[in-house]
């Protein structure tokens, strides 16, 4: 099947076509067609399917009888909305949108936190039929009165389990409670559970459902392995991986902001061009990093579950799971990075003793055994050798899992929970009972003089002070318990 068996505009057929495609994937055969209809769509597919193409050119096929090149504001209201659970993700369809839409006169924004909110604003004012946005962002934009969702004909849901995992539901209900009810729905998931069915039951009528693969694939051209190693001596592992040529662009997850920080800076302290991505970056971070890593500048990214969605990158050749996540599903979304579009990936994961019920649980979800490979000297019970010994002295670093502990701590809890503490009265030991016994010529009764300690060469000053407090409380324990 091509394009053209699909009944798209020219002008549509002509923007894929300066894109190099012919071929519709599974997921655009099934879906356009049905969009096209005007039905509405429950949709999974495996990420890198080409999901997107596959909502947004019947998308705008079904607006283009709306396009207007009149510069009136009212002449381009809200006609579709586009809701995606992270800024990268929006970006992403936003581009998509700009790309299949060059040939019609439809104009489109992207809105997102992070960034300055009045440019959004002035963008809406000016007219915009197509909005791709994140729900908190746009429920800012409703506050602020700069947008409006009367003439909004259809609703594009995009990783709505993503959506779930990050606690955008009731967000996402206060959206569909302000939009008209005759409308198209569209809900689209790499991944289906039972919570996204009834969300898809309470938004959609009689909906299509469309799944080219079974729930929680994995792409069948990407291979799997692991290694086995102590979680304190993941970053040298990562190093020595790292010394093979072949590993020239690496996308490295770890569990939090601190550890992505906390790596990168170790991996360029090492002499390997290293950026990181997290959710602690300001946009303008977060884009210029990704930009230095697709081109090539940087060669290793290391990224939160932020990027676990979102980041399209051509011809990503390996992702590394430097932290298994703590959720299953996450793996599927991470290595989805890789092996795109039916070219081979890779992943790699970094798997040490604490972490051996996530890969049994990730190893249950994908329905098969991941291949182990122990690297030489970084078995997970090889001992530590005396130079990584001596750089963790130096540095004060500790495990990875408890710099993430310390992470979700912010500074204002620290703080206030310091002066709680503060504030407590200093715990006061009873009063010594007359009938115990002195220690070490130390008489309880008798106020303590320094000229004690003084008095004997051999003792440490202080030792005999301290034994006395073992005794005291030896006795009030001896007392308690009789």
């Amino acid at each position: 099947m091509k394009f053209e068996d699909l009944g798209l505009l020219p002008e549509l057929l002509k923007a894929v076509a300066d894109n190099g495609y012919t071929d519709p994937t599974p997921i655009q055969q099934q879906a356009i067609p049905v969009i096209l209809a005007g039905m509405d769509v429950m949709g999974g597919a495996q990420t890198g399917t080409g999901k997107t193409a596959g909502f947004t050119l019947p998308m705008l096929q079904r607006l283009a009888h709306h396009a207007s090149s009149s510069p009136s504001p009212a002449r381009h209201p809200v006609r579709a909305l586009i809701l995606t659970p992270t800024r990268e993700l929006a970006m992403q369809v936003h581009e998509s949108v700009k790309t299949y839409s060059k040939y019609l006169p439809l104009k489109s924004c992207v809105i997102y936190g992070g960034v300055d909110i009045k440019a959004q604003i002035q963008e809406l004012r000016e007219g915009r039929e197509i909005v791709v946005a994140t729900p908190g962002r746009l429920l800012d934009h409703v506050q602020q009165k700069s947008v409006n969702f009367g003439q909004v004909e259809i609703l594009i849901l995009d990783e709505a389990d993503r959506m779930l995992d990050m606690g955008f539901i009731p967000d996402i209900k206060r959206i569909l409670a302000l939009l008209p009810k005759a409308r198209q729905s569209l809900l689209f998931s790499a991944t289906f559970s039972e919570e996204i069915k009834k969300l898809a039951d309470a938004m959609l009528k009689t909906p299509q459902l469309i799944e080219v693969a079974r729930r929680n694939a994995v792409n069948e051209s990407i291979s799997h392995r692991m290694h086995p190693v102590a979680a304190e001596r993941k970053r040298h592992l990562l190093l020595h991986l790292l010394r093979e040529p072949e590993l020239n662009q690496v996308l490295v997850f770890v569990g939090t902001k601190f550890g992505a920080s906390r790596l990168a800076h170790f991996l360029e302290r090492q002499g390997v061009n290293a950026g990181a991505i997290h959710g602690d970056k300001s946009q303008q971070q977060r884009t210029e990093a990704l930009e230095a890593f697709k081109s090539g500048k940087v060669r290793v990214l290391v990224a939160t579950d932020v990027a676990a969605r979102g980041l399209d990158i051509d011809d990503l050749p390996h992702v590394l799971n430097y932290e298994l996540p703590h959720v299953a599903e996450d793996y599927i979304h991470r290595i989805g990075r890789t092996g795109r579009a039916g070219k081979h990936g890779d992943a790699i994961s970094l798997v040490c003793p604490e972490e051996k019920q996530r890969l049994a649980d990730i190893e249950k979800l994908i329905k098969f055994k991941i291949e182990q490979i122990v690297v030489p000297g970084y078995e997970a019970d090889a001992p530590i050798p005396a130079d990584e010994k001596r750089e963790k002295r130096e540095s004060g670093s500790g495990r990875p899992e408890r710099a993430g502990r310390r992470e979700r701590t912010s500074g204002t809890e620290r703080t206030e929970r310091t002066e709680r503490t503060n504030r407590q009265p200093a715990p006061h030991l009873p009063a010594p009972a007359a009938h115990l016994p002195a220690a070490d010529g130390f008489d309880f009764r008798k106020p303590y003089s320094p000229s004690e300690e003084s008095q004997s060469k051999t003792d440490v000053p202080l030792r005999r002070p301290v034994r006395a407090i073992a005794a005291l409380l030896g006795g009030i324990g001896g007392k308690q318990q009789t």
